[in-house]
């Protein structure tokens, strides 16, 4: 393993403080969470724990520094009791001697001490600050699914009284999905946990159901307001009248005021697209499109003539 101090980019006389911040931004860098399909992330996130291990405790740091352990926590042979320099004094500092076993031979094992402060505790008082409370393991954790994405083509009736349409997901299968009514175009439907499998036991995610609506013969859809164009006869513009009209409720009787002129609006209100939660119902908006009649007639001809010399008029005057 590498010196701990490298690893974390610190000078062996570091403060504590700065070898806390230093951990702190190398671990928030190489997390798990944030590098998913990095494996060298993953492998340098260990390294950096590994380190903080050693020299984020004091008494390991004091260990490590005076060659009683290694990089990886693991004690260096320092010398038995009754050798070398320090003969008579006892077993190194963190060691410690079972005494004489059958055979003349001797045990010795190395203490790391109970949770001294900055140690294991720090450490996972740290990943409580960086990842938020509860954390306390680097490994593996849970994850939401992913969500998914669809679209809904339904019939505008089906957007004005409700219904349901089947939708395809992208992993082939199918929903039946419910359309409430007085939905607009392009509007969302959330379907939780419709979505992909969390990975290590965690909650799937969503199917996000795009509602679009298909072209009507008759109607076109604005907001919630629909618009029609209604055909109309050379005779009904001209004296008025009612006139059955196609709405989303079946038809009703439109009052066409006399003398009307082609591309004039009339409104139906409430005609629209129902009111639904927070909107209120749209309006149903006719336009008048005089028609003349789709066989020729030498009569209608003789009256236009008539009609043309007897009342002559200039309906583009103004644009002169």
């Amino acid at each position: 393993m590498r010196d701990p101090y490298d690893v974390l980019g610190v000078q062996k006389s570091a403060s504590a403080a700065e070898i806390k911040k230093a951990y702190r931004q190398l671990a928030k860098k190489f997390h798990p969470d944030r590098n998913k399909d990095d494996a060298k992330a993953k492998e340098r996130f260990a390294e950096i724990n590994s380190a903080y291990e050693i020299v984020g405790d004091e008494t390991k740091k004091a260990q490590f520094d005076k060659g009683e352990i290694g990089p990886d926590g693991k004690p260096r042979f320092t010398g038995f009791e009754g050798f070398g320099a320090g003969a008579g004094a006892g077993p190194t500092r963190g060691w410690r001697s079972s005494g004489g076993a059958p055979g003349g031979e001797q045990h010795f094992e190395f203490h790391f001490g109970n949770e001294a402060p900055g140690g294991r505790a720090g450490f996972e008082d740290i990943f409580t600050d960086l990842f938020g409370g509860g954390r306390r393991r680097a490994g593996p954790q849970p994850t939401r699914g992913d969500d998914v994405v669809a679209t809904a083509t339904v019939p505008l009736e089906t957007v004005a009284h409700g219904g349901s349409a089947r939708v395809i997901l992208p992993s082939g299968r199918t929903l039946e999905v419910k359309i409430p009514a007085g939905i607009e175009d392009a509007q969302q439907i959330r379907l939780r946990g419709q979505g992909q499998t969390g990975a290590m036991g965690g909650e799937p995610g969503d199917a996000i159901v795009t509602v679009k609506v298909a072209p009507h013969p008759y109607f076109k859809l604005d907001g919630r307001d629909l618009r029609l164009e209604l055909p109309v006869t050379v005779y009904e513009a001209a004296l008025g009248g009612r006139i059955p009209t196609p709405t989303l409720d079946g038809k009703v009787e439109l009052t066409i005021p006399p003398h009307s002129n082609g591309g004039r609006v009339l409104r139906l209100r409430g005609k629209g697209l129902p009111a639904a939660e927070g909107k209120i119902a749209g309006d149903l908006y006719v336009s008048l499109k005089i028609m003349l009649p789709e066989t020729s007639s030498s009569d209608l001809g003789a009256r236009m003539r008539e009609w043309r010399d007897a009342h002559p008029y200039d309906p583009r005057a103004k644009m002169s």
